[in-house]
């Protein structure tokens, strides 16, 4: 298993902000299963791009040829956890590795399971935001009044989760939580974060949006987003 990642403040400097999108697919069947006409993890990476979420990391341990073809096209990389590293807070934290080498500046990630592709790009954008408010916190976006997906788990955070391998990774942060760990749950009005993919879209409440702006608009992901837009346009 690779090296803890220090945190950048114990790298001697404070670089600019990101946040990394880490999807999670346990369940190949359901990350392929059909939302609205396209692939269920294909969706999500769609979101997380739209909403200002980079670099983009899928992990599965199965990285075949329907994988790829679900994601072609878009801007993510596919990573296969190591045969030490079992599902749960292994494989997130595998994700968020991957993430920092695609992106040294990445400073959080969102813990996003694949069958969670309801999810609506004001939502990560209002993640992204809200991490820039409060670096060190963990932000569990809540529907209703019921806390869901994706979590994001700033930086310095996500290696404390190693302390629980044999959990799933959202059990994981909920223990932390129970720790002391900072963490706040904002109603950010988005039923994706509660109802995955075995719920059909027509059927979700209606998307109401957060109350008012998670905090000023951040430049970080923007300028890095476009970067690596203009990167991938002029490669094309």
């Amino acid at each position: 298993m690779a090296a803890p990642i220090a945190p950048a403040s114990e790298r001697g400097y404070t670089p600019p902000m990101t946040v990394a999108a880490i999807v999670l697919v346990p369940d190949l069947a359901v990350a392929l299963s059909d939302a609205d006409g396209e692939p269920a993890v294909r969706r999500v990476v769609q979101a997380a791009w739209s909403g200002g979420a980079l670099p983009i990391v899928v992990v599965s341990d199965v990285a075949g040829d329907d994988v790829a073809a679900a994601l072609e096209g878009l801007p993510v990389t596919l990573t296969v956890p190591g045969p030490d590293e079992p599902r749960g807070v292994a494989w997130f934290l595998h994700g968020i590795r991957a993430a920092h080498t695609a992106v040294a500046d990445a400073t959080a990630g969102l813990l996003w399971p694949a069958r969670c592709a309801w999810v609506d790009p004001e939502t990560v954008t209002s993640l992204v935001e809200l991490h820039g408010a409060a670096p060190g916190e963990l932000v569990r976006p809540a529907f209703a009044g019921q806390a869901g997906f994706p979590i994001l788990v700033p930086l310095p955070v996500a290696e404390k989760l190693a302390a629980w391998p044999d959990l799933h990774a959202y059990q994981a942060v909920e223990a932390l939580v129970r720790e002391g760990a900072p963490a706040r749950t904002p109603e950010l009005g988005d039923p994706g974060i509660v109802f995955d993919v075995a719920t059909p879209r027509a059927e979700l409440p209606g998307f109401e949006g957060p109350p008012a702006p998670a905090g000023a608009v951040p430049e970080w992901n923007a300028e890095l987003a476009a970067q690596a837009q203009a990167s991938g346009e002029a490669a094309g």
